[in-house]
């Protein structure tokens, strides 16, 4: 049981790990393909209409990618995962097919129209496709977190004598107080990978010195954008979802800061140190006295429930691999921050596009977004466990008892080659995109 379950657990974490690679862009660049749409409504400049046109071909391609590599994760549901959706599937059935039927479908229908219809529709209607797309790709986003919210912090809902969980607040679905700051969250995220990717590029045309008055624009407009989503991700979304987790899920709270014993008079923010999950200790740690009492309560001196505190059976499975998890998003969103604060300087003083070290730092970084995106979702995932659905549903209770763990470990390794010869195809095809630049190829 417990092999099959982790290779279960090894081939969803796969899949997703591979898929909201595309997301994670999508959703944040389709408003920043809106706003040079818009910009060019506002100004008739044609470098705002093709940059509209550059970055819709790479969110074309995102979308693509997005769309093959989320249907197996439906698939899982119903193979690895049965017992899950038989049990919940009245309830997080009904935000998925909602994200299917009416966000999916929103973003599709009018991504064609966006990509070949402008001629036919005029710079208004093209906008208002545009506004449509980035409106359908928002709204996925929220479905799906709202039934990720669900699993974390499970309302309105009772269970039945057969063990399923009806839905007997509809509503209460979308006002879980889990939801929005994880919501707004995400988003602020998305957009920090779009404007670092955005950036990135214009920081690599100036460099090369080709496209240079595009590379200016798309850095201008990375920089002021990834500000400040690199803010929002901190304050106030990143502080509300934190103490939520404080709240609602105080033993995930303790393994994700490393505090193995309950701190009485103020915990310490650890900046480095490496868990000994074994004799329950911090190795080689750097920390500030009372800063996380303060952070978590605004008091120094309150005190921080430790893993100590908790019944064993309740602690996350994967203490290390949440402490670190954790640990890389903050610092990595702490480093965006501070890059971004220093590029909106350099271009107040009108030096940043000379700033040549500062524009192969935007080359450097672009990856970066992507691995601060994934490790968050990691410490969400990491944190509920050992729970499907937070205090109610285990996850060994939800994963299907009659598919072998060969079985799965032999789709994992298709999935592998399959994602991996997808992943170069991809980067193949963008890179045409990239080379190729926004002016027309005849031009």
């Amino acid at each position: 049981m417990e092999e099959m379950l982790f290779y279960d657990r090894m081939q969803f974490a796969f899949t997703i790990t591979f898929h909201y690679l595309f997301p994670q862009l999508t959703m944040g660049l389709s408003l920043i393909v809106v706003y040079f749409k818009w910009k060019f409504l506002k100004t008739n400049d044609p470098h705002y209409n093709k940059a509209t046109h550059f970055w819709m071909r790479i969110f074309a391609l995102n979308f693509a990618m997005g769309v093959v590599t989320g249907i197996p994760m439906e698939f899982q549901f119903g193979t690895n995962w049965a017992k899950f959706s038989e049990l919940t599937g009245g309830i997080i059935g009904q935000t998925l097919a909602m994200e299917g039927m009416f966000s999916f479908f929103l973003e599709s229908s009018f991504l064609g129209m966006f990509l070949f219809g402008e001629k036919i529709l005029g710079h208004r209607w093209h906008f208002i496709t545009g506004l449509l797309i980035c409106l359908g790709s928002w709204a996925s986003g929220f479905l799906i977190i709202a039934t990720h919210s669900w699993m974390q912090h499970p309302v309105g809902y009772e269970i039945l004598a057969n063990g399923k969980f009806v839905l007997n607040d509809f509503a209460a679905l979308f006002s879980n107080e889990w939801l929005w700051p994880s919501y707004l969250h995400n988003q602020a995220a998305s957009m920090v990978t779009s404007s670092f990717v955005v950036a990135g590029i214009g920081a690599f045309y100036i460099l090369l010195n080709k496209n240079v008055s595009y590379g200016k624009l798309f850095l201008k407009t990375g920089v002021v954008f990834g500000l400040i989503s690199s803010i929002i991700v901190a304050m106030p979304t990143g502080d509300l979802l934190a103490k939520n987790v404080v709240k609602h899920q105080p033993v995930t709270f303790a393994a994700m800061e490393g505090i193995f014993h309950t701190e009485k008079k103020g915990a310490e923010i650890v900046l480095i140190g490496q868990p000994d999950v074994k004799d329950k200790k911090l190795d080689n740690k750097i920390a500030v006295p009372n800063v996380l009492s303060f952070l978590t309560y605004g008091n120094w001196d309150t005190e921080v429930k430790g893993l100590d505190q908790f019944a064993v059976d309740k602690h996350p499975t994967n203490i290390s691999g949440l402490y670190y998890a954790y640990h890389i998003m903050v610092g990595l969103g702490t480093l965006f921050i501070g890059v971004m604060v220093l590029a909106v300087f350099q271009l107040s003083r009108k030096q940043l596009f000379q700033t040549k070290w500062l524009l192969w730092t935007f080359m450097f970084l672009m990856p970066f977004p992507y691995i601060a995106n994934i490790t968050g979702w990691y410490t969400a995932e990491l944190g509920r466990q050992p729970w499907l659905v937070y205090d109610l549903l285990r996850t060994a209770d939800g994963a299907s008892p009659t598919v072998s763990s060969g079985n799965t470990l032999f789709t994992l390794m298709g999935f592998v080659g399959l994602y991996a010869l997808l992943g170069m195809l991809f980067a193949i095809l963008v890179g045409k995109i990239i080379y190729h630049g926004p002016e027309p190829k005849h031009s």
